[in-house]
């Protein structure tokens, strides 16, 4: 499940106009990496959502700043796994 979402992460971010060439499963999200800025994490929060069927709070958007692209896989995958599970 962690390389749909990941590949659906870098579709997401192409059509938000972010470069994927340099990523990989260690670029953190925010300004120390792919340089998300917060808009672009709660707007790929939401297309996250929509898709996966996850729902994350409104304060979330922060902490994904300093994730990397696997760990917020993971934290999809997590989520999705608990959420079919319910």
């Amino acid at each position: 499940m962690n390389s749909e979402i990941r590949q659906f992460l870098f579709d997401s971010l192409t059509v938000m106009k972010y470069s994927t060439a340099d990523m990989d499963d260690d670029t953190v999200l925010g300004p120390a990496g792919a340089d998300l800025e917060s808009l672009a994490l709660a707007e790929l929060s939401l297309r996250v959502e929509d898709h996966f069927g996850v729902r994350f709070d409104e304060d979330e958007a922060e902490r994904f700043a300093a994730m990397t692209v696997g760990e917020f896989c993971a934290e999809v995958a997590r989520r999705a796994q608990t959420a079919t599970a319910t």
